[in-house]
């Protein structure tokens, strides 16, 4: 079923806003090492506002997305209302605003389309760190969670620089969602070459691509969640079950636990 992004917007953020109200300020954020429920808080508020403008003014460049960010307030009490305006206004640009308008992001899919999904699971996984703070984690949508999978798979692990070369010779892994059904084969790749941007040297660096057939080495098995989880080493719910070789799961692992802090 396709996953309605206007809703899950604001569902997950007023779960975000409720649960940071009755939360300590200073309380620890388990998953986001160094960080306080203020600082998520923050965070999140800057997002809504970063993202916000991109949209409603329909930007190609970055800058005056930066200047709207560093507008949100210092102080704690009065992100609550910076958040619930930046979100108000994030949704309704978003539901005026057509999927194919090009915008600036970050990635390759330069569209308003890739914001809308991205502030879905955005707001969703920070929404499991205000929980984790509150020590009051609740579930989350199933679809959700494993288009989640999806989108951590070929934008946060995929890919390698245009400058560099690229093998696609290591393991391959079946991940599997059991209450949506949902598999992706998932295999090791490395590229290297010479950044022009910093003059670093990569030689062999791991990424994961997702691929079509392959024999796999070793499965990951959990409930959609779970697994949207476990890939953004967020520890919400019970680990995934792993079986097969050890030492492949531990190369993917090694990669899942670098790519997304």
């Amino acid at each position: 079923m396709p996953v309605n992004y206007h809703l899950v917007i604001r569902r997950e953020m007023d779960r975000f806003v409720s649960v940071l109200r009755d939360t300590d300020p200073s309380a620890p954020v388990p998953s986001c090492p160094d960080w306080t429920a203020h600082d998520l808080l923050d965070h999140m508020t800057g997002v809504a506002l970063f993202w916000g403008a991109i949209v409603r003014d329909r930007l190609t460049d970055e800058g005056p997305a930066e200047a709207a960010e560093a507008s949100r307030p210092a102080e704690h009490d009065a992100l609550f209302a910076a958040i619930e305006a930046a979100t108000a206004d994030l949704l309704a640009s978003l539901d005026r605003t057509p999927d194919d308008v090009p915008v600036w992001t970050w990635s390759e899919d330069n569209t308003v389309g890739f914001i809308r999904r991205r502030m879905a699971h955005e707001a969703l996984i920070h929404r499991l760190d205000a929980e984790l703070a509150a020590g009051a984690v609740t579930e989350v949508d199933a679809d959700l969670a494993a288009d989640g999978v999806q989108e951590a798979f070929e934008h946060f692990f995929g890919g390698f620089p245009a400058w560099s070369t690229h093998t696609s010779d290591g393991p391959v892994a079946l991940v599997r969602a059991r209450d949506t059904g949902a598999e992706w084969l998932v295999r090791i790749g490395y590229f290297s070459g010479l950044s022009p941007n910093t003059g670093k040297t990569y030689d062999r660096e791991p990424t994961l691509e997702l691929v079509g057939s392959g024999e796999p080495s070793c499965s990951v098995t959990g409930t959609a969640g779970e697994l949207d989880a476990w890939l953004w080493s967020r520890p919400a719910f019970a680990a995934p079950v792993v079986e097969g070789d050890p030492s492949a799961f531990e190369a993917f692992r090694a990669i899942i636990a670098k790519g997304v802090n």
